[in-house]
């Protein structure tokens, strides 16, 4: 997305914002829980006066958004004042560089990426806001695109055939469920809810890098009987190639992943390599808009299917949703369905889904705004820095 060379993307205010919600059921993952809803937020103002929201990746672990918010306070955002950019792009691409010896030195390549991405969501929003244009269009794409099918995601093991019949009266009509917990029951789980799928329902599992590759090995095999859209994150993002290439030769079902590897030459790989037919880069834990939207075309145009990946407030869900939008191609928006009181408020207004798809509207930016009155009560912190 380019800015008009006139319109110098310049912050002059920077607002964080740390919400935190309590929930009666923790979402269970094979790499461990997560016991409340965290969202960190970012709101940046140029001299102007307009603005754009941008969200960092902050549900895992359960300390994670307060590191980030530290992260960005003390060492991110103090290195802001001053400057300007040509675009949200060139915005991403200098703070990565900036911020690359920090992320070494640190240890922590991963939060540094998150915040850097919160911030060029933010920028992308301010920019489209400020040209009037609703993001996807901004992205490129000309006519208003139809509403994007979107799956029910996070679903728990425990009662999962209950929790399908819940989403599904919702208006969900595609579902992804949690794996690799007891290979026994889940595939009970799974024989259970594809043998009840409606006529044009779609259904895929997760296993959230729960395998090593020998146990993955008779699982992909053994989830391959059954109609599923994909298999997600079998083994470790970072176990070697040749291991994720010998599990898409013995599953017939198309391997997922993606919300964990960060930077090109990793995309760059998974997609050439064949081995992932589902590419799922979170926008808000690394590249934002620009890194996300340069991954999901060359994923279209190798015939891989782009499907983001989100789990958090509804912000983070429209900037992957504008994104998927603006790409095309067939696939599928990852939408929340588990207990999440941050989800709705804190991007006003925020969309029914009918007949299981998601709608984006032609409002400038996101399209939607936090409800900062209605998300009072979940706020635990909430600072503003002058550029």
């Amino acid at each position: 997305m380019q800015t008009p060379a006139s319109d110098i993307v310049a912050p002059a205010r920077i607002e964080l914002f740390h919400y935190k919600a309590a929930i009666g059921q923790p979402i269970v993952t094979s790499f461990g829980s997560i016991p409340a809803r965290n969202a960190l937020l970012i709101r940046v103002e140029d001299r102007d006066g307009a603005f754009g929201w941008g969200e960092v990746w902050a549900n895992f672990p359960p300390s994670g958004a307060e590191s980030k918010l530290r992260l960005l306070e003390t060492v991110i955002l103090p290195m802001l004042p001053g400057r300007s950019w040509s675009s949200p792009a060139a915005a991403w691409i200098d703070l990565t560089q900036r911020m690359r010896r920090n992320a070494i030195q640190s240890g922590e390549p991963g939060p540094f990426a998150s915040c850097i991405a919160g911030i060029e969501v933010a920028l992308s929003d301010l920019a489209a806001r400020k040209a009037g244009l609703p993001l996807w269009k901004a992205l490129g794409r000309s006519t208003k695109p139809e509403p994007v099918m979107a799956y029910a995601s996070n679903l728990n093991p425990d009662g999962a055939p209950e929790y399908v019949a819940m989403c599904r009266e919702r208006g969900y009509r595609a579902f992804k469920l949690k794996v690799a917990f007891d290979m026994k029951s889940d595939l009970a789980n799974v024989r259970e809810i594809t043998s009840g799928l409606k006529p044009g329902e779609r259904f895929m599992i997760d296993a959230n890098q729960g395998w090593e590759l020998s146990t993955a090995r008779p699982a992909v095999e053994a989830f391959s009987a059954f109609p599923l859209d994909w298999i997600e994150e079998p083994i470790p993002a970072n176990d070697p190639p040749a291991h994720w290439a010998e599990l898409a030769i013995l599953s017939r079902i198309p391997l997922a992943g993606g919300e964990n590897l960060i930077g090109f030459p990793e995309f760059d790989a998974a997609i050439n390599a064949g081995y992932l037919g589902v590419i799922q880069p979170d926008i808000c834990k690394w590249g934002g808009i620009t890194g996300c939207a340069a991954v999901a075309r060359r994923a279209v145009a190798a015939g891989r299917r782009y499907c983001p990946h989100w789990l958090n407030s509804g912000l983070g869900l429209h900037a992957a949703a504008h994104v998927l939008a603006a790409v095309g191609g067939d696939g599928l928006l990852e939408h929340d369905a588990m207990e999440n009181p941050l989800q709705a408020v804190l991007a006003q207004p925020f969309p029914r889904l009918i007949d299981g798809r998601f709608a984006l509207t032609c409002a400038p930016g996101l399209g939607v705004t936090p409800d900062l009155p209605g998300a009072r009560s979940f706020l635990v912190h909430r600072s503003e820095h002058r550029q």
